[in-house]
């Protein structure tokens, strides 16, 4: 049964549409140009035009195979390990095409921290998994250690759950715990983007609620782009929306427009769960 769009937004307390100049106020901080992404013949990523505000939380959404993810890891260049890997057209970090030859992609990676759909702690206690970013970055001083640790512990709304346990071996935590552990690794490098792909889909429903709730903590302070399939989810944590399918960016723009008056009859479709 097809759903309305007001049931995808209910959940919200949603902007209205006329708060899009704000929104998108100032130049992109992320911004692609006729951007594609290829793996062998096959293009993932079609020629997608895209800018994407600084500070703000921007959701990628579409179907699964519909090139979310592969256009999420080119941002931080994580596509560069596939060896059949190839783009044409532009991705801009603040105004630096990304993939320019001699790019530093360890200098990127710390600008660009990224959290990945199920929870990947290290093998190692809660104090070093948070540690290591700084530590490769060059910072041994355990007083500054100690104070990185506790910040992001905190911002990622873990501290005073793992403060008596930064021991511990961090697979020792939940599953929600983990997924929180990682965003403050994450943040520990402190970078200017966090991507996050599908941050909650292995996570039980109070996990994600944390999650969510600490994404719009978070906003302001960073640029977050998150993938999801979980339109509801898209609707409560985002400030922008853009939809992919088949690789092509069908629309983009305000979450409360693009869910309440989506300009293109595909978006309302997929919100809608005619197709996807």
């Amino acid at each position: 049964m097809a759903m309305r769009i007001s049931d995808v937004v209910r959940s919200r307390d949603m902007r209205p549409a006329d708060e899009a100049a704000d929104l998108q106020a100032g130049p992109p901080i992320v911004e692609a140009d006729d951007f594609s992404v290829f793996y062998g013949s096959t293009e993932a990523v079609c020629g997608v035009t895209l800018g994407i505000p600084a500070g703000k939380v921007t959701a990628v959404i579409g179907p699964s195979g519909c090139g979310k993810s592969t256009f999420l890891r080119a941002i931080n260049r994580m596509n560069d390990l596939i060896p059949s890997c190839r783009t044409t057209g532009k991705l801009m970090l603040e105004g630096q095409d990304l993939y320019e030859p001699g790019l530093d992609v360890v200098t990127l990676r710390r600008t660009v921290g990224m959290v990945f759909q199920k929870p990947n702690p290290f093998p190692k206690s809660v104090f070093d998994n948070v540690a290591y970013g700084p530590r490769i970055h060059g910072s041994h001083s355990r007083q500054e250690l100690s104070e990185v640790v506790e910040g992001s512990l905190r911002r990622a709304a873990l501290w005073e759950e793992v403060k008596d346990r930064l021991s511990d071996n961090a697979l020792s935590l939940s599953g929600g715990q983990q997924q929180r552990l990682c965003i403050a690794r994450a943040l520990a490098v402190d970078p200017d983007i966090v991507l996050m792909d599908e941050p909650a889909s292995a996570l039980d429903p109070r996990s994600t609620a944390r999650i969510e709730d600490l994404i719009g903590e978070l906003r302001g302070h960073y640029t977050i782009i998150i993938v999801t399939h979980n339109m509801q989810q898209a609707a409560r944590v985002s400030d922008m929306t853009a939809f992919l399918y088949e690789g092509r960016l069908v629309e983009c723009g305000p979450t409360a427009r693009l869910f309440t008056k989506p300009r293109e009859q595909e978006t309302e479709d997929y919100i809608t769960g005619r197709f996807g």
